[in-house]
């Protein structure tokens, strides 16, 4: 059967295929939001919620598309909370919209509704998509963008397909437009986070497996390009703009120089961290698979069945696929900076759309043997049989689906306690504590991932804009030195605190200064002297 034979064939639930992915998405949101952190966050995530609502800067790679939708999200979404909710409630927004886009990516590889709505739900249930909607997070953005990224191009290869019955000029044009919107979603993509950079090579494969003469089309070429790299670049405009001349009240280190502002685009703080794209095989598979069975159960079994299935009904999805998560992996496999498993949501969209197709082979393949019995027997017996068959494609379609959801059904429970940060409330806490025991006009000397609530506290609450808060990325982006040099030029002048990521720096700094704990928060000193003289 042909490929247009068979996308006529799904034609039946054309018209309820953008329905049902709407309410995929809101199952989901309604999902994460039991799960949500409500408030303020450490690390990366109180980053977020303070650079977001004031359009500032972020750490590298400065995320700006990140920036530019979660500052007007923060606009639209007012009424319904706090700056700090309001960022993670972008998160799950993001996550809860992919989860309804592989309902429709689904629909394009002619997937059966029933088996696609299962895969929207198994996707935005499975662990690490769960987790990423808890918090804002550029990964969220970001796996929505790469679903988005691939439907428009499932829809150009649908446009390209259909020209041999629509050779006209205008069918030509809209392939065209098709794919300079692709274009522009890479562009997005590419000013939200790095991994989407990776993609291009899967991207540029795709395009030539679907239309080999688009190189006989260098105008297209160039303007394909032309709008994915300056799209990109208006986006990152935001960088050295609220750094220098529309300064933002927290901007990370100097994007406004051309120095900095590539030392920030390229995450050249971070290049060290890529060791071995191709050392440690075999560790690396067994951790791949180790993380594969956490994401996906006893399915992980199914999935080099089903990528076989999606090379031989859509092969060039396949590849474009394939060849992403491929790429991903090695990447992810071999990059170390903390926990990087989200680093994997790109391929873990892919294999449900794998398992997807697979699905749908399943169910076509099972019909046509039940269709064939049912047609064998006396004529009334046939009639009856043809009024069976009719229904029976979308019987055994739901009957998949739901057999999809079983892996995900059975460890519901477990999931949803790990992805649970509703009662969460420490980082709010402690910054009330810490704002409450400092002295006014006091010097904080801090670490990332108590530097980002206090931030939030002065530049989004307006609290405490007394205190001073030099993060270590300060002391090196502005080169104040060392812990003891930046203390030793506020002393006496200023009260001076400090919170230091390890029990050992308290005791080194202890050997030269005179240092006692607040209390409450435990981890916040005040430095009364130097050792040897009186406070």
């Amino acid at each position: 059967m042909t490929p247009a034979a068979r996308g006529r064939r799904g034609d039946r639930w054309t018209d309820l295929t953008p329905l049902a992915a709407g309410i995929v998405a809101l199952v989901a949101l309604a999902v994460y939001r039991t799960t949500l952190l409500p408030g303020l966050g450490f690390w990366d995530t109180g980053e977020a919620q303070t650079v977001l609502p004031v359009l500032g800067t972020m750490h590298p790679t400065g995320f700006p598309a990140l920036v530019i939708i979660g500052w007007l999200f923060s606009i639209v979404a007012k009424p319904l909370g706090q700056p700090a909710f309001l960022m993670n409630l972008l998160a799950a927004t993001c996550a809860a919209l992919a989860g309804g886009g592989v309902v429709m990516v689904s629909r394009r590889l002619r997937v059966p509704l029933p088996v696609g709505v299962a895969t929207g739900i198994g996707f935005a249930l499975t662990p690490v998509v769960w987790h990423i909607s808890g918090a804002i997070d550029a990964h969220a953005l970001h796996i929505l963008l790469v679903v988005a990224l691939t439907l428009a191009l499932l829809r150009w290869q649908a446009l390209v397909d259909g020209r041999r019955d629509h050779p006209d000029d205008a069918y030509r044009r809209r392939g065209d437009r098709a794919i300079l919107l692709a274009a522009a979603i890479y562009g997005v993509a590419a000013a939200n986070h790095g991994l989407a950079l990776i993609l291009a090579p899967s991207v540029v494969l795709f395009v030539l497996a679907v239309e080999p003469r688009v190189l006989l089309r260098p105008g297209l070429i160039a303007a394909a390009a032309g709008t994915a790299i300056g799209v990109a670049a208006v986006l990152y405009l935001e960088l050295p703009l609220r750094a220098g001349l529309l300064r933002a009240p927290l901007v990370y280190a100097h994007p406004d120089t051309w120095q900095g502002f590539w030392d920030v685009v390229l995450a050249r703080q971070f290049q060290g961290d890529v060791h071995g794209l191709l050392s440690d095989l075999p560790a690396k598979a067994d951790a791949l698979l180790a993380l594969a069975t956490a994401q996906f159960g006893p399915l992980v079994a199914l999935v080099p069945v089903a990528l076989v299935v999606t090379a031989v009904r859509s092969p060039r999805y396949a590849l474009f696929s394939g060849t992403a998560a491929l790429v991903t992996v090695t990447f992810a496999g071999s990059y170390v900076n903390a926990d990087i498993t989200r680093y994997y949501l790109g391929p873990v969209f892919f294999t449900w759309t794998w398992l997807a197709v697979f699905a749908g082979a399943v169910a076509d393949a099972v019909a046509g043997l039940a269709g064939d019995g049912l047609a064998a027997g006396p004529e009334p017996v046939a009639m009856r049989s043809r009024r069976l068959r009719a229904g029976l494609p979308a019987a055994i379609a739901a009957v998949l689906g739901v057999a999809l959801l079983v892996p995900t059904a059975a460890d519901l429970d477990a999931r949803w306690r790990a992805a649970d940060q509703s009662g969460d409330t420490a980082a709010a806490q402690w910054l009330d504590e810490a704002f409450g025991a400092m002295d006014a006009n006091a010097v904080v000397i801090s670490w990332w991932s108590y530097s980002t609530p206090m931030w939030y506290g002065e530049d989004v609450e307006g609290r405490r804009t007394d205190i001073t808060i030099i993060d270590d990325s300060n002391a090196v982006w502005d080169h104040l030195g060392s812990p003891a040099q930046i203390i030793d030029r506020y002393l006496g002048s200023r009260p001076v605190y400090v919170i230091r990521q390890l029990d050992s720096d308290i005791e080194t700094l202890a050997q030269q200064y005179a240092i006692r704990p607040v209390g409450r928060p435990s981890n916040l000193y005040l430095v009364t002297g130097r050792i040897g003289t009186t406070p």
